[in-house]
């Protein structure tokens, strides 16, 4: 009985541990280092990169600005003729 305990667990994952690589392998799952992120390491690497967020996160800034004014306009419209 006893051997029965141990050796049903070991044959299971000898049945089902072996060809794992065959068996469960999808093509092309990690990205290729070509197109995965590369961290800046050199001093001038970083400040482009910190320049180039701050270009992006003020572009973003200003494009949310100016929809904020036209929802507001379009508010401020919409009440004008609700009150005529």
């Amino acid at each position: 009985q006893f051997g029965m305990y141990v050796m049903f667990p070991i044959g299971v994952m000898y049945y089902f541990g072996t060809n794992l690589d065959q068996r469960f392998s999808v093509p092309d799952f990690w990205p290729k280092s070509e197109n995965a992120n590369k961290l800046p390491l050199e001093r001038d690497e970083i400040q482009a990169e910190l320049e180039r967020l701050r270009v992006r996160r003020l572009y973003l800034r200003e494009q949310r600005l100016a929809a904020e004014a036209r929802a507001a306009a379009l508010n401020q419209s919409q009440g004008q003729q609700q009150d005529e």
